[in-house]
């Protein structure tokens, strides 16, 4: 692979890395927050063997769960947006030079 390739695929990647975390700030938020405290309080009350009293520490490693909810989220949204950009970048890498190739020859043909 040449150096244009590459730059390429590195480009597709902090691309789609970059679409990636719009779509989480978009879509992801809400979601994360919602299933890290639910899966927080499910994990807790299982441990615990029944109902909890919601005290402050109870509070705080359910915010803790929340937060560790959101950043397996995000995390997840980064890596998937940067596979497709690499994968978009791949693609682009090897169609561009057959396009080249085609409007050279298209090229060549028009001065004859």
């Amino acid at each position: 692979m040449n150096t244009t390739q590459t730059n390429t695929i590195k480009t597709g990647m902090k691309i789609g890395a970059m679409i990636g975390g719009v779509a989480f700030l978009i879509f992801g938020i809400v979601p994360a927050f919602h299933y890290g405290g639910m899966g927080t309080v499910m994990l807790l009350s299982k441990l615990a063997g029944g109902p909890l009293e919601f005290t402050l520490a109870l509070r705080m490693i359910v915010v803790l769960g929340v937060l560790v909810g959101m950043f397996c989220l995000g995390s997840l949204s980064l890596v998937l947006g940067a596979v497709a950009g690499t994968a978009s970048g791949y693609l682009v890498s090897a169609l561009s030079p057959a396009v080249a190739h085609r409007a050279e020859a298209e090229q060549a043909a028009a001065k004859n």
